[in-house]
C-alpha cells in the first residue's frame, strides 16, 4: 500500500561563510508519497509467515486429537470399571445369599462350622473387591474429570499418563 505522509522541512544551503544570509536559506512545506514494490524477499516472507500459521494449526490440531484420544481412552476405562463393579456386586449378593444359607444350614447341623467360615470368607473377599472396584471408579472419575480439562493446574496430567498409558 502506498505510504503518504504531510511535512515541513527547512534549512540553508551553500558555503558556509554564507550562512545566515536571505540568499542561502530554503523551505519546503508538502505531501510525500511513497510506495513499495513487492520482491521476492517479500513474497518469501508472506510465505513463511503462511508457513507458520499452518504450522500452529497442525499444532492445534494435534493437542486436539491428543485430548479426545486421551478421553476416549479414558472413557474406555470408565466404562470397563462400570461393568466390573457391577460384575463384582453380583458377585457379593451371590457371595451374601451363598454366606446367609451356610450359616442357615451350619445352625441347623447340617454342614460344618468350616464351610460356614469359608462363605463368609468368600463374602468377605467378594465385598474388598466391591470397595476396590468403587475406589477405581472414583479414581476414573477424576481422570475423566481432569481430560475434560477440570484441574487445570496441570499437577494431576502426568499421573493420569502414568496410571493410563495411551496406546497407539
Amino acid at each position: 500500500y502506498p505510504e503518504i505522509t504531510l511535512g515541513a522541512s527547512a534549512g540553508y544551503t551553500g558555503m558556509l561563510e554564507h550562512i545566515g544570509d536571505p540568499i542561502t536559506r530554503r523551505w519546503s512545506f508538502g505531501p510525500s508519497i511513497s510506495w513499495h514494490f513487492p520482491t521476492r524477499v517479500d513474497r518469501a516472507r508472506v510465505r513463511a509467515m503462511e508457513a507458520g500459521a499452518d504450522a500452529a494449526l497442525a499444532r492445534f490440531d494435534g493437542v486436539v486429537l491428543d485430548a479426545l484420544r486421551e478421553t476416549q481412552t479414558l472413557l474406555s476405562h470408565y466404562a470397563h470399571d462400570l461393568q466390573r463393579n457391577q460384575s463384582l456386586r453380583d458377585a457379593r449378593d451371590a457371595a451374601r445369599r451363598a454366606a446367609d444359607d451356610t450359616r442357615r444350614l451350619y445352625q441347623e447341623g447340617r454342614l460344618a462350622y468350616l464351610d460356614s467360615l469359608d462363605a463368609e470368607r468368600t463374602l468377605a473377599a467378594a465385598e474388598a473387591a466391591l470397595a476396590d472396584s468403587a475406589a477405581q471408579l472414583s479414581r476414573d472419575q477424576v481422570d475423566l474429570f481432569l481430560s475434560l480439562g477440570g484441574g487445570w493446574e496441570g499437577s494431576g496430567q502426568a499421573e493420569i499418563a502414568a496410571r493410563h498409558p495411551v496406546e497407539p
